[in-house]
């Protein structure tokens, strides 16, 4: 047990959609709709609505200190993974097991708040993670040097260009020690000097002992850096490839499980 950094067992999520054919273009109508939809969540009327299985009965364990790949075409299902590990989404069926602190960058913006500087955002994310201030001013040079936004620090992040955002957000995400650092393919909107960066930052973070979950469709990218790889296909698990690189035995873990309500 203490050498399991993730685990997940029989993991699928739902999405409910409305008919193709239930397309409204007017204020009125797209207020209708959202009334009907309202009643129908409350058993009155049900409406044209219909399930999605963006992921169905996954299941696997990530040891400590690997490097897990995740990879497969768009719509296969690892973003919805990765915001249910990173506790953003439910689970429709299954649960999933986190041994320790995770930190994740799923998509420009998500975690930052807008009117915030760069500073402040720093340390709501710090306290998120549950970090003491005195732990957060240790990191923070690091932080921002590594991000390259010095002269924009005290600035609104919503006045951050899309590379920017990237820039501070992986550098929050990956210098305020997490147990476990999950990356999507959005490191890609950074240049290529600063994703080279970031694979070696993430290859420090593993040698230390902590785990890594990379999503990306760079296939040279997740061949240098991952151990292990896990291929999605329509929402499935279909291929596992590679060998396990195990981690550091640590006692003190605390697990975040997270199951349907």
């Amino acid at each position: 047990m203490n050498q399991i950094a993730i685990r997940v067992e029989h993991l699928s999520k739902m999405y409910h959609m409305n008919s193709a054919n239930k397309y409204h273009d007017r204020l009125g109508e797209k207020l209708a709709a959202s009334l009907r939809s309202f009643w129908g969540r409350n058993g009155r009327s049900k409406g044209s609505r219909k399930g999605f299985w963006a992921l169905k009965d996954i299941t696997f364990e990530v040891k400590k200190g690997e490097v897990i790949g995740l990879i497969g075409g768009n719509g296969a299902g690892k973003s919805t993974l990765l915001k249910i590990l990173s506790r953003i989404s439910e689970p429709t069926e299954g649960r999933a097991e986190m041994y320790g602190r995770i930190s994740s960058l799923l998509e420009v913006g998500t975690g930052f708040v807008g009117d915030l500087s760069g500073r402040d955002n720093i340390y709501l994310s710090g306290a998120i993670l549950g970090m003491r201030k005195s732990e957060i001013d240790r990191r923070f040079d690091e932080i921002v040097e590594f991000s390259g936004v010095e002269e924009f620090i005290d600035e609104p992040v919503k006045h951050y260009s899309s590379g920017m955002y990237v820039r501070l957000g992986f550098s929050v995400a990956a210098h305020l020690e997490p147990d476990i650092l999950v990356v999507d393919e959005v490191l890609a909107v950074g240049d290529a000097a600063f994703q080279q960066k970031c694979l070696g930052k993430m290859g420090d973070v593993a040698k230390v002992g902590r785990t890594v979950l990379f999503v990306s469709h760079n296939m040279a990218a997740v061949q240098s850096l991952c151990s292990r790889c896990y291929l999605l296909k329509g929402g499935q698990l279909i291929a596992e490839e590679g060998e396990t690189n195990t981690g550091h035995t640590d006692n003190k873990v605390k697990c975040s499980v997270f199951e349907p309500r």
